[in-house]
């Protein structure tokens, strides 16, 4: 019987805790965690308890981890996104197999030199592209592959951001300020850029974007309202950010979890008073957009409308394909895909199978493919660095023409970028 892959965790945040963590708990014959390193002390205990790891093997930092002699085969990299580069780098130097989580980086350049430090080490570096791995997005992508759509003429996809998450992750949470983090069109989106270059199999040619940042800005703050929600806010009962109403609910699942280690309501309301979840939506530092509009031409002369926003009254994925043949319509939180043939008129519906876990089963997905490769018995990763790096230059090329109104040749812009880090060798 194969012997468990042993791997290391950094960072032990929501997803390195609840969306992979579990996964050996699960499959105690495939994998293991044998190291972690947590800068928050109780949720480095937790993980440690959850999984057997002795306190020799528990780190305040991933420099302090990386400083010691290898401890496993590979890592699974979950740190926040500025600290994916310098912890990446180190972890394959020391020659750790290492599965990223999304983004790869916060700046194009960076993103080339992850796939070259790969690439130079011998190491596999996967990205956490993890909708690659579900059953409705594979059973999306076949039905494109196979052709019976006929050539691809034009596509439609919506980013629909619910209302409660754009203001949990991109204006009160950790993804809110583009400085800190990486712009929404990288951290949110680089998902649908995946998905979209791998269903339409050829690169992006041109590209062009507008958006900006709306609606969660003082000045459409209501008439008296305060700093933070538990700071008695006039206007508490008519708006739908109130914090209190949000997070101090029965239900404890995400994205109230992430809130405080403690779920009581006493360290909920506590993590509400001190903690950024009980801002006002109007009266933080949030610089992302809240809504944002590409529009693509592919190099088999496809064209494409992508909008992404955080106005949504349901947290899904929407999208249609029109192709020569037949129109292909799909809503990934029905778990849904309609086919319209032109010749008979026909519709067929597809329900995919539902994963466990989340993401569709992509969180589950992603570690199987991740386990597969190290023991050489599965297909390069879907997700490899590599294939991965065109997303990543879809969603900066984006930011790019929306910042400057322009429009942007895809071919010169991927030379720029391998031209800059070139220089950085």
């Amino acid at each position: 019987m194969p012997v468990p892959v042993e791997m290391a965790l950094v960072g032990a945040g929501h997803r390195g805790y609840h969306a992979y963590g579990p996964f050996a708990r699960h499959n105690p014959h495939l994998m293991r965690w044998v190291a972690v390193a947590e800068p928050d002390p109780g949720r480095r205990e937790r993980f440690a308890t959850e999984h057997g790891i002795p306190p020799e093997r528990c780190f305040a930092s991933w420099e302090d981890l990386l400083a010691r002699p290898q401890l496993a085969e590979a890592l699974v990299n979950c740190t926040m996104d500025r600290t994916h580069v310098p912890s990446t780098l180190a972890a394959l130097a020391a020659g750790y197999h290492v599965l990223l989580e999304k983004p790869m980086a916060v700046t194009p350049v960076d993103c080339v030199r992850l796939v070259q430090a790969a690439e130079c080490a011998g190491r596999i570096l996967q990205i956490c592209h993890v909708l690659r791995y579900t059953a409705f997005w594979g059973t999306l992508h076949e039905i494109i592959a196979s052709g019976r759509l006929g050539r691809i003429i034009t596509v439609e996809h919506r980013e629909n951001v619910a209302w409660w998450h754009q203001a949990h992750s991109f204006v009160r949470g950790n993804w809110r300020n583009a400085e800190a983090s990486a712009p929404m069109i990288l951290a949110k989106c680089c998902h649908d850029m995946d998905i979209l270059y791998w269903n339409l199999g050829t690169p992006v040619r041109r590209l062009s974007a507008f958006g900006g940042l709306s609606h969660f800005r003082r000045d459409q703050a209501p008439p008296g309202a305060p700093e933070r929600c538990t700071d008695g806010c006039p206007a508490q009962n008519e708006c739908p950010y109130y914090a209190p109403r949000l997070y101090l609910r029965a239900d404890t699942s995400w994205p109230v979890n992430v809130i405080a280690l403690d779920l009581s309501l006493e360290s909920r309301l506590q993590a509400l008073r001190e903690g950024p979840y009980g801002r006002c939506v109007y009266h933080c530092d949030n610089t992302v957009v809240d809504h944002h509009v590409i529009t693509m031409e592919f190099a088999g002369d496809a064209t494409l409308t992508f909008a992404m926003h955080g106005h949504s009254h349901d947290n899904v994925r929407t999208m249609r394909y029109d192709g020569t043949r037949a129109t292909l319509r799909a809503n990934e939180g029905a778990n849904e895909i309609s086919i319209d043939d032109h010749l008979t008129g026909n519709r067929e519906v597809i329900t995919p199978a539902v994963g466990q876990g989340g993401h569709g089963g992509g969180d589950t997905g992603v570690m199987n493919a991740f386990v597969a490769a190290l023991r050489g018995v599965g297909p390069t990763p879907l997700t490899n660095a590599r294939a991965s790096l065109e997303s990543h230059l879809m969603a900066f090329a984006a930011e790019e023409a929306r910042l400057e109104g322009t429009v942007i040749d895809m071919a010169a812009y991927r030379a720029r970028i391998e031209r800059e880090a070139q220089r950085e060798l």
